[in-house]
């Protein structure tokens, strides 16, 4: 099974081919494909590719399927005793995606089972 870790809106996502998730709006039609480069891990199949930030020629490419609000959170601000409350009201903009394909040409960076032996401080005593 493939899966990767991609970052769009300062949020980090799992996402697999055929996932369907809400992320923060984006300036892409529906219907109309889109491509993520942000791409922080990939596996595929046990062989973990992780980038340092990003995954080298790693892409997701995924289809927009519409645009939606999502729920409305309520803020509610009162100081008792004062006669002050205020209700403040939002709807967060968000785009639905479904993942189409996962792309990478990228060698595998560390597998699990073949441990990290780089150590930049050597102990001396």
């Amino acid at each position: 099974m493939t899966y990767c870790i991609l970052e769009t809106g300062s949020k980090q996502y799992r996402v697999s081919t055929g996932d369907t998730l809400e992320i923060e709006r984006l300036a892409v039609e529906a219907g109309q494909p889109v491509t993520f480069d942000r791409v922080l891990l990939v596996n595929t199949d046990g062989q973990v590719a992780v980038g340092s930030p990003m995954v080298a020629s790693a892409t997701v490419v995924a289809d927009v399927v519409e645009h939606i609000r999502g729920e409305k959170k309520i803020a509610f601000k009162m100081k008792r005793r004062k006669g002050y409350h205020k209700t403040i009201g939002h709807r967060q903009e968000l785009t639905v995606v479904k993942i189409k394909e996962i792309k990478t040409q990228a060698a595998p960076v560390a597998t699990s089972e073949t441990p990290v032996t780089d150590n930049p401080l050597p102990i001396t005593s």
